[in-house]
C-alpha cells in the first residue's frame, strides 16, 4: 500500500511538471514550431493529468486511511478527511467521463492520431536511446512494447468508431486510465534513469536515488500490468452496453 501510494504520488509529481514545461514553452517557446509542439502535446496530456491523477489519486487516499487499518476512518489521523478531498477532484476537474471523452475522441480520434504520435514519438526515441543499457532494460523493454501497442489500440478504436461511432464512448474511460499508467512508465522509466546515473556517478542521496529505482520497479511489476485489463476492456465494443432497452433501468 505504501509503495502504491509512493510511485502514484511521485509518478504524478513527475506528469505535473511535464505539463506545466509544456506550458511555459508554449509562452515562451523561440520558436513557432516549439510553441506549436508544446501546444499539440499540452492539449494531448491535460486531460490524462486531469482525470487519471484524480482517480489515482483517490486510491492513494484510500489506501493511506486503509494503512492505519480499522481505526484509519477516525477523524483525528486526518486520513478521511484526505480521502473526502481527494474525492471532490474527479467533480472538480471535469469528470473523468468527460476527460476521457476529450481525450480519445477529440485530442486523438479528431487528429488522426497526431497528437497521441507526437508523445509516443518522444518514448521511442528515449526507448532507442537506452536500449542498450543493461541497467534499463527491465524498463525499456516493457515500455517499448507498451508503447506499441498503444498506436495499435488506437487505430483499432479508430477503425470500429468509423462505422459506430458510439465506440468512442464506450472505449473512452478504459482508454483515459491506459494512457496514464502509459504516461507514468515512461516518467518512471526516465526517473529510474537519472537515478542509475547517480548511483554510478557517486552521490551524497544514495538512500534517495535507490528508492527512486526501488519504486519504479515496483510500478513496472504491479501497476502496468493494470493496462492489459483496460485494453481488453476498450476492445470489448459497444454491443453489451447498448443491448439493454431503456425500460430495464427503471425496474
Amino acid at each position: 500500500m505504501l509503495l502504491t501510494q509512493k510511485a502514484v504520488a511521485e509518478g504524478a509529481r513527475a506528469l505535473i511538471y511535464l505539463t506545466a514545461q509544456k506550458a511555459d514553452l508554449l509562452q515562451r517557446g523561440k520558436t513557432e514550431e516549439e510553441r506549436k509542439e508544446a501546444d499539440e502535446l499540452l492539449g494531448f496530456l491535460t486531460p490524462i493529468a486531469k482525470a487519471f491523477l484524480t482517480e489515482i489519486g483517490y486510491e492513494a487516499a484510500n489506501l493511506g486511511m486503509q494503512v492505519f487499518g480499522g481505526h484509519g476512518y477516525i477523524s483525528e489521523w486526518g486520513m478521511e478527511q484526505n480521502v473526502r478531498d481527494a474525492r471532490i477532484g474527479m467533480i472538480y476537474e471535469g469528470t473523468t467521463g468527460i476527460q476521457a471523452l476529450d481525450l480519445l475522441g477529440r485530442k486523438v480520434l479528431m487528429t488522426q492520431g497526431e497528437s497521441l504520435k507526437g508523445f509516443t514519438k518522444q518514448v521511442h526515441t528515449f526507448c532507442k536511446e537506452n536500449a542498450d543499457n543493461e541497467q534499463m532494460k527491465p524498463f525499456i523493454e516493457p515500455l517499448a512494447e507498451l508503447n506499441k501497442e498503444w498506436g495499435d489500440l488506437t487505430m483499432k478504436v479508430g477503425m470500429t468508431a468509423m462505422k459506430n461511432r458510439e465506440e468512442v464512448g464506450a472505449a473512452s474511460v478504459d482508454y483515459l486510465m491506459y494512457s496514464g499508467y502509459a504516461v507514468f512508465a515512461y516518467l518512471w522509466a526516465r526517473m529510474a534513469k537519472v537515478a542509475q546515473d547517480k548511483l554510478a556517478e557517486g552521490t551524497s542521496e544514495e538512500l534517495f536515488y535507490t528508492a527512486k529505482v526501488q519504486t519504479a520497479r515496483f510500478y513496472f511489476t504491479r501497476m502496468l500490468p493494470r493496462t492489459k485489463a483496460h485494453a481488453v476492456s476498450m476492445m470489448a465494443g459497444a454491443d453489451t452496453l447498448l443491448d439493454m432497452p431503456e425500460e430495464a433501468f427503471a425496474l
